[in-house]
């Protein structure tokens, strides 16, 4: 079965008060849109076709790259039916299920919209609407049906009367699968005679049942898979609903979490059994955590892998490695490019940035590695820092296996200090340091005995 989907993405979004496109808005740190169109990707869909219109460049930006994933521009919004004529006409689309999805519909799931396209890949329906009873329907669209329980209109909820805004509980979630060669065939049938003298896709329901077509729906279980997003407020909302299920899922497939109200993980990561999450930690992007990880309180890690039996306290990693049996703060900063081998440890306000601390190396606190490459059993001082940046150019710095760094040292890079390698406290390397050497850089200390006196008598006398 060829699957197209069709994501309704041009809409302006005016109640968000933005100057972003609304589907650009991130739930869990991923734009909305990507939530629909990966779920669509995921359920079997052969063909995504975006349509794009308002902020339409960040909205391709967002989606550049993604295999069988396709944008189109509505130049002119004139309703969803009219959107979905421009994808047809655009992308060449002519037969098979199609799938019409909104793009602030963040919460729908793979499963869902496989079963939907199936309600129309038989032949026996035309369309399909998408339909669910939330527990506050008011608001919806309401799904009359007739006697033998097809689909014979959607009314709004101005126009529905008491009796029927009572009675109607079944809700338009504003999803809809057509039998592609029947919706190309009749698409061309739709009018703008309304108030809004716009292209409404709902009304190709009713053209299709005149047509001598059938029409069903599809009910979605779960209400929330219906719920869009049109305001602030509603983008927390379907935040913390995303949230829950998330965390959900991971503490039955074995993770623990101390406060799930408080830990916010993004769909696309993985984390290993018997890890513990403690409170107040986001894992974002494409994050992977091995097993039996310990990771929070007050923690960030953003596109970072950690391996198994970790340690990430107070920490904010973006883009990082972080491999086996490594310990992480309190309060580290990895940034973009750090590796912290097996075994290794990266302290109290410990900076690191494009680098690689050897397996068992250890920078304990108040330190900044930069563009570095250390070996193994390294031990840095506390205050010692990589002077990497000359204001023009970065630079690198070598440390060789084994080698102990005194308190408060600056390495001014570019500059290779080999292994076996001993430096002196408070020194300021700008040499090379070669294998088992002794480096010291000091200046000569003098002491004024009597200063204190003689200053405060002066003091006095003034």
């Amino acid at each position: 079965m060829h699957v197209t989907a069709i994501v309704l993405a041009a809409g302006e979004g005016t109640r968000m008060k933005s100057n972003h496109a609304k589907v650009s808005h991130r739930i869990l740190d991923k734009p909305m849109i990507n939530w629909v169109v990966d779920a669509a990707l995921q359920a079997g869909c052969d063909r995504v076709v975006t349509v794009v219109g308002s902020h339409a460049d960040e909205v391709r930006e967002l989606l550049g790259g993604l295999e069988n994933v396709e944008c189109v521009e509505q130049t002119e919004r004139l309703g969803t039916g009219h959107a979905v004529k421009v994808a047809l006409d655009a992308a060449g689309i002519a037969e098979g299920p199609v799938v019409v999805l909104n793009g602030d519909l963040p919460l729908i799931q793979p499963d869902t919209i496989r079963m939907f396209a199936e309600t129309v890949a038989r032949g026996e329906y035309a369309a399909a609407v998408l339909t669910m009873t939330p527990p506050n329907p008011f608001g919806y669209g309401r799904i009359e049906l007739d006697e033998t329980g097809a689909v014979t209109r959607i009314i709004e909820q101005k126009d529905c009367t008491p009796e029927q805004a009572a009675t109607l509980l079944e809700c338009n979630a504003g999803c809809y699968a057509f039998d592609g060669a029947a919706l190309v065939a009749h698409i061309g049938e739709l009018s703008t005679g309304n108030a809004q003298g716009e292209y409404y896709l709902t009304d190709m329901l009713e053209i299709l049942r005149n047509a001598g077509s059938a029409v069903t729906y599809f009910h979605c279980n779960d209400f929330r898979e219906g719920l869009g997003v049109n305001s602030r407020v509603q983008l927390a909302e379907l935040t913390g609903i995303a949230r829950d299920r998330i965390n959900a899922r991971h503490m039955t497939e074995g993770v623990t979490m101390i406060d799930p109200s408080s830990t916010w993980i993004g769909p696309d990561v993985k984390i290993g059994r018997d890890t513990v999450i403690l409170p107040s930690v986001m894992l974002m992007g494409s994050t992977v955590i091995g097993e039996e990880c310990t990771v929070g309180p007050n923690t960030r890690l953003t596109d970072t892998c950690v391996g198994i039996c970790s340690v990430i306290d107070e920490t904010v990693a973006i883009e990082a490695q972080i491999d086996d049996y490594v310990n992480c703060g309190p309060r580290a900063y990895l940034r973009p490019g750090a590796h912290l081998c097996d075994h290794s440890k990266a302290g109290t306000h410990v900076e690191i940035k494009k680098s690689t601390i050897g397996r068992g190396s250890k920078v304990p606190h108040l330190s900044y590695i930069g563009d570095t490459q250390m070996g193994e059993g390294v031990n840095i001082g506390a205050g010692s820092i990589t002077c990497n940046y000359d204001g023009v150019n970065k630079h690198g710095t070598v440390i060789g296996d084994r080698t102990f760094i005194g308190s408060d040292t600056m390495m001014v890079a570019p500059v290779h200090i080999g292994s076996d390698v001993v430096v002196g406290a408070s020194s300021c390397i700008t040499k090379d340091v070669p294998d088992g050497a002794l480096a010291l850089e000091r200046s000569h200390q003098t002491n004024i005995e009597g200063y204190t006196a003689r200053k405060n008598a002066q003091n006095a006398k003034e």
